[in-house]
């Protein structure tokens, strides 16, 4: 299992780009057309719930009528940081355990609008995308960052170790236990791969290039090159899981 993790770690630190294309091109849909930092944010909250396969519509709608009593909370990370956690202290790991509590919130949309407020933010990105000016550009060391576990990262655990039920605690526990905070962000590349690699859904999953699930990204880049780069990709992702 040890190596298999550095194994996909090295192969996700060296095809970081594809992913991030990608990302970008979508954080451009969801920012670009507003110019007011309280739409920024409001739409990147609404687009990450709606994520959630089956969101409880009651717990959200009251989630947005209490930040609504306060939309000054919205100008800054820090402001924003302190409504949802009740803490001074401005981290991510702060934001996701304020997310997560939130009503209609989970532990993978906490986890996802944690790491898309750092994408947005760490100078990596187009700087028109941009919200706030007091986002932290790098992790710090004594940070918590989560991976956005859901079904598809699911299956490739369990691809590595049959033994183990897989969940959110569990995969992130193990990847915290093994790698820095700033290494775990690159492990948000995972759901991509593993996204592409698999057909089928619950325990029926194949792992196996599926070029009509990446045609299904809206994002993707569609020319012939570009799929024959990103299914060569591929297939080293699924070497490297199917490896005794």
């Amino acid at each position: 299992m040890e190596k298999k993790l550095r194994e996909l770690f090295k192969f996700l630190t060296e095809n970081r780009e594809f992913n991030k294309k990608l990302q970008e091109k979508y954080y451009r849909t969801i920012l670009l057309p507003y110019s007011d930092t309280n739409s920024k944010i409001l739409s990147l909250l609404y687009h990450t719930i709606n994520t959630q396969s089956r969101p409880k519509i009651d717990k959200v709608a009251a989630f947005f009528k209490l930040l609504q009593l306060d939309l000054d909370c919205l100008l800054s990370f820090n402001s924003f940081v302190e409504r949802v956690s009740n803490q001074k202290i401005s981290s991510f790991g702060n934001l996701y355990l304020g997310m997560v509590n939130q009503p209609g919130w989970g532990e993978k949309t906490a986890a996802l609008l944690t790491k898309s407020i750092y994408h947005i933010h760490n100078g990596q990105y187009n700087k028109k995308l941009k919200i706030w000016e007091d986002v932290p550009m790098k992790i710090s060391k004594n940070d918590t960052i989560y991976l956005p576990v859901d079904r598809v990262i699911i299956a490739i655990f369990k691809k590595m170790d049959t033994n183990v039920n897989w969940d959110f605690k569990k995969i992130n526990q193990l990847l915290q236990s093994k790698f820095t905070s700033q290494e775990m962000e690159v492990w948000d590349d995972l759901w991509f791969w593993g996204f592409i690699s698999q057909n089928g859904t619950g325990e029926e999953r194949q792992m196996i290039w599926n070029e009509n699930k990446y045609w299904a990204l809206k994002e993707s880049e569609k020319d012939k090159l570009s799929i024959a780069k990103i299914k060569s990709r591929a297939i080293k992702f699924l070497k490297i899981l199917n490896k005794l």
